[in-house]
């Protein structure tokens, strides 16, 4: 697809206008970077970033049948989740390999959204529209692409909550309190009179920062962008683009999908089984997923961290083992150099002897073995400050 062609969120003129590079990216024209993939990574890290993500898919299922169909699909358990709740899950195929991660937010008693990946939004609609029956009125279930009225924004880093505040307290109208953001916990979201419309917060994120993601209505998202950006731009607040959220994600080792997460690749191998509730009757690749629980991940995606300094690791790049001879054993999903740690990091799959922490490994990186380790995940957390000292009397 030429870049000529590519699907435009609402906000695509205003990027152009404010000097972005945009790139297209699962279909759409998304910008890459505004002032610079580095500074707009620092900005997440120390004060906060303000991101378009609204390329990505909404779906809505609802109806008396909504939570026993997406409990089929899903991996997760979807009866865990109280109205206003959001949950990271998966949807596999019958062989257990991940067709999407998304999250599902219970937005009404039987009532539930799904955010899903852009690549995978048309693959995601046609699996569901194919899977989701509606046998009778009592198990009925409206099944409905939201992804034209809506769009996404994210606000993430240290600051974001307080930016967030004083944007309710200016342009909210006095009904909103800002107060109710300190409410708001995890993988929670509330509805917040915003632009004129109403949006749904939600205390998530793909960056290892603290903030929020804002579900908007696709007319409303422009004013919502430009207030956000003008009442935080006096305590760094800086537009954010695909580049810095891909080193920010890479840190905190969240996967990719087409990357760390693919048809091929099973949630128990991408390290992400508490996301799996092999317990729940039945859904699609449980049994796959049981035998290879049984049997063992032949396979583990790892983080690593290469010991000196030198060109990054890229995807595709070959992992060898730092034996005599140094053998072939694996493949780097997702590798960049880090703005934070100053070093060359990624994430990558081998066998289960070598992923353990402190397992020393090679990286192919331009046809020479460079040394790297294997690190815990994430490879970034942001420092707990120590207990404030009490006051001398």
């Amino acid at each position: 697809m030429s870049v000529a062609t590519g699907k435009r969120t609402p906000l695509y003129s205003r990027h152009t206008e404010m000097g972005a590079r945009c790139i297209e990216f699962g279909g759409w024209l998304m910008p890459l970077q505004y002032s610079g993939i580095l500074a707009e990574h620092h900005a997440v890290r120390n004060a906060a970033g303000l991101f378009d993500v609204s390329h990505m898919g909404q779906f809505r299922v609802a109806g008396p049948g909504a939570a026993d169909a997406l409990d089929r699909l899903l991996t997760n358990d979807i009866r865990r989740l109280a109205v206003g709740q959001g949950q990271y899950t998966l949807m596999c195929n019958p062989d257990g390999g991940v067709l999407d991660d998304l999250i599902v937010y219970r937005m009404a008693e039987t009532e539930y959204r799904l955010v899903v990946n852009a690549s995978r939004t048309a693959a995601d609609w046609a699996w569901m529209e194919a899977r989701i029956s509606t046998p009778s009125a009592s198990t009925s279930v409206d099944l409905s692409d939201l992804g034209p009225a809506w769009g996404i924004l994210a606000l993430q880093g240290p600051l974001a909550l307080s930016i967030l505040a004083q944007f309710i307290a200016r342009h909210g109208p006095s009904t909103a309190s800002p107060a109710l953001l300190s409410s708001l916990r995890r993988f929670h979201l509330m509805a917040l009179p915003m632009g004129g419309g109403t949006a749904w917060v939600a205390r998530t994120g793909y960056t290892g920062e603290d903030g929020v993601e804002m579900l908007v209505p696709a007319g409303h998202l422009l004013e919502v962008w430009d207030r956000l950006l003008e009442t935080g731009r006096p305590q760094g607040l800086l537009p954010v683009g695909l580049g810095a959220r891909d080193t920010l994600r890479l840190e905190a080792c969240l996967p990719l999908y087409g990357h760390e997460l693919t048809e091929q690749i099973t949630p128990l191998e991408a390290g992400l089984d508490r996301f799996v509730c092999l317990d729940k009757p039945a859904f699609v690749g449980r049994e796959a997923l049981i035998a290879q629980k049984s049997r063992g991940a032949p396979r583990r995606c790892v983080a690593f961290r290469l010991a000196h300094s030198g060109p990054p690791p890229r995807p595709q790049y070959a992992i060898f083992s730092q034996t005599d001879p140094p053998c072939p054993i694996g493949e780097v999903a997702s590798g960049t150099q880090s703005p934070t740690l100053g070093a060359g990091i990624g994430m990558g799959y081998v066998p289960p002897e070598f992923a353990a922490p402190e397992t020393p490994i090679h990286i192919d990186i331009r046809g020479r073995l460079t040394s790297a380790i294997v690190t815990p995940k994430p490879l970034y957390r942001r420092p707990i400050p120590p207990p404030a000292k009490p006051l001398k009397p």
